[in-house]
């Protein structure tokens, strides 16, 4: 069963989404599993080639239409203590017919981004019109983070940074990327992460490429090395943070560079606050890497929003004219990349307040300069 928060919890949000339905002209939301069906319902179910779906009309209350093989897996979800129907199905029934059936005639549905095209046609061939996206509808509710999700930031922040502080155990020359990754990655999981969604090692030149996971590359003495790192937190809130490290003294040139990368992500977190719009923010990055002769070298938008999926709304780049409100989470992370030679990224979660914002991670900024004790060799 997923960990999850009070059951009050995800009453509060099925009735807000039922409004948010009505607002936009929507019959009923119709989500399969993902992360807004874990938003709903606090279930981490995966979608198979059955149809399960949780359908929330915009009047009248919520039903869960799953195969009969799979009532107790959303039995154990918020659903099942908040008194929610299902509409069990077996093989040779049409799920897609049963989902519409409580619903008005030439019904208007919303689908979640999650639900495959292996269920997307077939309930389109019901409706006899395409679906709008939930997710449109529910980006509003999911952005506003509310007490308990931002403690659970908080918690997924604090959790990062204490593997951060770590890293001069395992990160050294002589040692490839990966065997870095993998001392990351059951790192994450001791320091209180439920899984490592994801671990970047970038040494050298391979910290050029921002997506580079990690690979056998032998970390050598002068190496720039970029650790992005981060995993889910129950109830499944993720951590997302990103040092620059180092293992002696670097060239001039790359600690000019680097000045101007944090100092540009200073002061974008400085920019952050309400009334403010999301390419705002990342303007502030871009033109202070800009006035150090680096724009070319910051090739990605400034930030993303960050709950339970890792990168969701809203996006910090140019073109976002969305508002910033409290309770928004997002990353903040300019990055320089030297192709062939060296990269650079600062990142840290940040969330919205009534005057500012709140960084969820404390670490230092700065190029850090790794010295490893004298201990018995690793592999």
């Amino acid at each position: 069963m997923a960990a999850r928060f009070p059951t009050a919890v995800y009453d509060r949000r099925l009735t807000r989404a039922a409004q948010l339905a009505a607002d936009a002209g929507v019959t009923a939301l119709i989500v399969t599993p993902g992360p807004d069906l874990e938003y709903l319902i606090g279930s981490d179910a995966q979608t198979f080639e059955r149809l399960s779906a949780l359908v929330v009309p915009a009047a009248g209350d919520p039903s869960l239409v799953v195969p009969r093989l799979e009532v107790a897996t959303f039995a154990d979800s918020a659903a099942g203590e908040l008194g929610v129907d299902f509409s069990p199905w077996v093989d040779g029934q049409d799920p897609y017919a049963l989902a519409l059936a409580g619903l008005p005639p030439n019904p208007v549905v919303a689908v979640s981004d999650s639900m495959t095209a292996g269920h997307l046609v077939p309930l389109m061939a019901v409706t006899g019109t395409a679906p709008r996206l939930a997710t449109d509808i529910l980006r509003d509710l999911r952005m506003i983070k509310d007490d308990d999700e931002i403690e659970a930031l908080r918690r997924a922040g604090a959790a990062i940074d204490r593997v951060h502080a770590r890293m001069g155990e395992w990160l050294r020359p002589g040692r490839t990327e990966a065997q870095v990754a993998a001392d990351i990655a059951d790192a994450l999981i001791a320091e209180g992460h439920s899984a490592a969604a994801f671990v970047i090692v970038g040494s050298g030149p391979n910290g050029a490429d921002p997506h580079h996971e990690h690979s056998d590359r032998v970390i050598e003495a002068d190496d720039v090395v970029v650790i992005d790192i981060g995993g889910p937190v129950d109830p499944g809130y993720n951590s997302d943070c990103t040092r620059t490290y180092c293992f002696g003294d670097v060239p001039a040139e790359i600690v000019v560079a680097y000045e101007a990368l944090e100092e540009a992500q200073q002061a974008a977190v400085a920019a952050v606050r309400p009334g403010v719009t999301a390419e705002s923010v990342d303007a502030v990055a871009r033109e202070r890497l800009a006035a150090a002769g680096l724009a070319d070298k910051f090739i990605h938008r400034t930030g993303h929003g960050i709950g339970l999926s890792v990168h969701e709304e809203p996006y910090i780049v140019a073109g976002n004219d969305l508002v910033l409100a409290p309770g928004m989470a997002f990353s903040v992370e300019p990055g320089i990349y030297f192709d062939g030679r060296w990269g650079a990224r600062i990142e840290d979660i940040v969330i919205v307040t009534d005057d500012g914002c709140e960084s969820v991670n404390r670490r230092s900024h700065a190029l850090t300069r790794l010295i490893p004790a004298p201990t018995e060799e690793l592999t």
